[in-house]
C-alpha cells in the first residue's frame, strides 16, 4: 500500500508542470505580443496578457485530453492525469511558440511597410525639392503623408511659407523613380482624410 502511494505521489510530482508553466507562458505571451504584435503596429501588455490567457486556456481545454491519450498510447505506464498534464503543458508551449512566430512574421511586414513609407517620402522630398515652386521647396522636409493604399500609394504634402497653401504629390514607390511621383493638387491631407472617415 505504501509503495503504491509513493509511486502515485512520484507521478503526480513529475506531472505537476501544467499550471506553473501556464502562468509563466501567459506572462511570456504578454511580453512577446507587446514586443512583436501579431496584428497592427502595437499591442499593450494587457491585450497580450488577455490573448495569451484565452489561447492557453483553450489549448488546455481542447488539446490536453486527446494529446494525453496519444501520450498514454506511447507510454502505457503513465497515469491518465499525468499524461493530460504533460499534454496540456505541451499545448501551452505551442501557443507561446505560435504567438512568437506570428509576431516575428508580422514584425517583418511592419518593417517592410516602414521602409516603403520612408522611400515614398524620400522620393516626394526629392521631387518637391527639384520641381515645386520656391515657396514650397523651402519646406520640402516638412512633409505630411497620407497613406492611400498601404505599401503602394502615398500622398505627400508640404506647406507653403505662410499662406496656408500646400504642394502635394502622389508617390507609387513600386514604380521606377522617374514615373513614381506625380503632382496631386493643393488640398491638405487633413481635408482628404476627413473624406475617408
Amino acid at each position: 500500500m505504501e509503495a503504491a502511494w509513493l509511486h502515485r505521489a512520484r507521478w503526480r510530482w513529475r506531472g505537476a508542470l501544467l499550471w506553473p508553466t501556464f502562468v509563466i507562458a501567459v506572462v511570456a505571451d504578454a511580453l512577446i505580443a507587446h514586443r512583436w504584435p501579431t496584428t497592427g503596429d502595437a499591442e499593450s501588455l494587457g491585450a497580450g496578457l488577455l490573448v495569451g490567457l484565452i489561447c492557453s486556456l483553450l489549448a488546455v481545454v481542447l488539446c490536453s485530453r486527446p494529446l494525453g491519450m496519444l501520450l498514454r498510447f506511447v507510454r502505457t505506464d503513465m497515469p491518465a492525469a499525468v499524461a493530460r498534464n504533460y499534454a496540456g503543458t505541451f499545448a501551452v508551449g505551442l501557443v507561446t511558440a505560435a504567438i512568437l512566430s506570428l509576431g516575428l512574421v508580422h514584425h517583418a511586414s511592419i518593417a517592410r511597410s516602414a521602409a516603403r513609407l520612408h522611400e515614398a517620402v524620400a522620393r516626394a522630398v526629392a521631387y518637391i525639392g527639384f520641381y515645386a515652386p520656391a515657396e514650397f521647396r523651402v519646406n520640402a522636409r516638412q512633409t505630411d503623408t497620407f497613406v492611400i493604399q498601404p505599401d503602394a500609394i502615398y500622398r505627400v504634402c508640404v506647406p507653403g511659407r505662410n499662406d496656408g497653401r500646400w504642394y502635394c504629390v502622389v508617390v507609387k514607390p513600386a514604380l521606377p523613380v522617374a514615373r513614381s511621383v506625380i503632382p496631386a493638387g493643393s488640398e491638405p491631407n487633413a481635408l482628404l482624410a476627413q473624406g475617408t472617415n
